[in-house]
């Protein structure tokens, strides 16, 4: 079995009496980069939720590889909107308490710390820094290497660019797109800007407002897609269009732009 499938099979997930997501159904096929696109509230989080093995479904299965998720794994990494390291660690020793989790030998921690840095573009003597002497760049970068240092098969990330500046935010997009080519991991990225998920992803799933899905589409753009010329693709102005009016409210004026766009085919 290739590594890094997640399928979801009429799951209901909810807190309280209040389904979030009902009869939900969804395949993320291994090694695809799949940008979960939707309004605040929609679903979105909770669907993250429920594949990190956090919540479980009221009904319905949750698997990942094929086996059904009962509970956090190590197979899965999780990158959150703020960072969540230790305030009172160093980046080496919040990496570490990662590696010692993930039984890395004490021999191998502090190469593997330095792989890691450099993976994320760090610079060595970034492990000797507390994280509130980071910029807010630099510690969701610290946050992704933390996520990676179990190897997980599939890395999942919740808006985690969305308290950046914009800059900031399309440096860490290019990241972790060579990141994702570079390894094969699977990557599932919740994000609320349309921009982003058509910059980033191989595939675009749409949550409407009420958790039901209006779209699970292959993007149709080649790569690279450098942020400066996103806009000189064929295919970008009808992509945009599709996907701004799948989240526009009823009584929202329709955006201009051409037609649907080809939403078939394989992952660029």
């Amino acid at each position: 079995m290739i590594a890094g499938g997640i399928e979801l099979s009429s799951v209901t997930v909810g807190y309280g009496d209040r389904p979030v997501l009902a009869d939900f159904d969804l395949r993320v096929e291994p090694g695809s980069f799949l940008a979960v696109l939707g309004p605040s509230g929609c679903g979105k989080s909770t669907l993250l939720n429920c594949v990190a093995g956090f919540v479980r479904p009221v009904r319905g299965r949750a698997c990942f590889d094929g086996a059904e998720i009962t509970g956090p794994g190590r197979e899965r990494g999780v990158v959150f909107q703020r960072d969540v390291l230790f305030p009172w660690a160093t980046v080496a020793r919040n990496l570490g308490f990662a590696l010692r989790a993930a039984r890395v030998p004490r021999t191998e921690r502090r190469e593997r710390i330095a792989e890691l840095l450099t993976a994320v573009g760090l610079p060595p003597e970034v492990a000797g820094k507390l994280p509130h002497e980071l910029s807010g760049g630099m510690r969701q970068r610290v946050g992704i290497a933390r996520a990676l240092a179990i190897r997980p098969r599939v890395l999942l990330m919740d808006e985690p660019f969305g308290a950046l500046d914009a800059q900031t935010r399309t440096h860490m997009q290019d990241l972790v797109v060579d990141l994702w080519q570079s390894t094969g991991t699977t990557i599932v990225f919740v994000t609320h800007d349309v921009e982003e998920s058509i910059r980033i992803a191989s595939d675009i799933l749409v949550l409407r407002a009420d958790g039901i899905v209006a779209d699970h589409l292959t993007n149709p753009l080649p790569r690279p897609r450098p942020a400066s010329s996103l806009g000189e693709f064929t295919a970008y102005p009808a992509l945009r269009k599709h996907l701004y009016e799948l989240l526009r409210p009823p009584s929202s004026p329709a955006p201009t732009g051409s037609d649907r766009p080809v939403t078939t085919g394989e992952h660029p």
